[in-house]
C-alpha cells in the first residue's frame, strides 16, 4: 500500500542521498529541497508546490503531477515524457528546464514565466494556449507539435517551422518574428 501525504510542508530535506519515500502527496511544499537523481517514479503529486528545489535527472516514470507548480527550481534533464498522462497539469516560474523532454505531452494552458528552456524536446507536444512568457528556448525543439494560441510574444532565441508545426492563433511580436523565419536565412533589421 502506497503512503499518503497531506499538506506537509518539507524544507532543506536531501532526498537525493537517500531513497524518497514513495507515496501520494496532495497539497504539500517542498522548499530548498535536494532531489538530484531522485526516483519519483509511481508516485503522485497534486496540488503540490516546488520552491528553490534542485531536481535536476530526476526519474519520473509513471510520476502523476497534477496541478504542481515550480518556482526557482533546477530541473535540468527531466524526461517528463515518460511521466503519467492521467490530468497532467504543470506551471514553471523562473526555472531553469534545461535539456528536458516534454515530446509527446499533452500540455495546454500551460505557462511557462522566466524560465530557460534550452535543448529541450516538445516534438509532438499538444502546447495550445501555452505562455512562454520572457523564456529562452535556445536549441529547443519544435516539431509536429500543437501550437495553436500559444503565446511566444516575449520569448527568445527560438526556431519555430511553420510549415512542421500547427500554428493557428499563435502570438508573435515584431520582435519574435525572426524565430519562424530562421530556416529562410532572411535577415531582419
Amino acid at each position: 500500500m502506497q503512503n499518503f501525504i497531506e499538506e506537509q510542508t518539507f524544507e532543506n530535506k536531501i532526498f537525493s542521498k537517500y531513497e524518497f519515500e514513495k507515496g501520494d502527496y496532495e497539497l504539500c511544499k517542498f522548499i530548498n529541497c535536494d532531489f538530484q537523481n531522485s526516483d519519483l517514479s509511481n508516485s503522485q503529486f497534486i496540488d503540490c508546490e516546488f520552491h528553490d528545489c534542485d531536481l535536476s535527472s530526476i526519474i519520473v516514470s509513471d510520476t502523476g503531477l497534477q496541478n504542481v507548480h515550480f518556482k526557482d527550481c533546477k530541473m535540468l534533464g527531466i524526461d517528463f515524457e515518460k511521466c503519467s498522462d492521467f490530468a497532467l497539469e504543470l506551471n514553471f516560474k523562473n526555472c531553469q528546464l534545461n535539456h528536458a523532454s516534454f515530446n509527446n505531452k499533452k500540455l495546454a494552458k500551460t505557462v511557462f514565466e522566466n524560465c530557460k528552456i534550452q535543448g529541450v524536446d516538445f516534438r509532438d507536444c499538444h502546447l495550445n494556449s501555452a505562455v512562454f512568457n520572457h523564456c529562452d528556448l535556445l536549441n529547443s525543439t519544435f516539431l509536429n507539435a500543437n501550437l495553436n494560441n500559444v503565446d511566444f510574444r516575449s520569448a527568445k532565441n527560438f526556431s519555430i517551422d511553420p510549415e512542421k508545426n500547427n500554428l493557428s492563433g499563435a502570438r508573435f511580436s515584431l520582435f519574435t518574428v525572426e524565430g519562424l523565419l530562421h530556416k529562410y536565412k532572411i535577415k531582419i533589421e
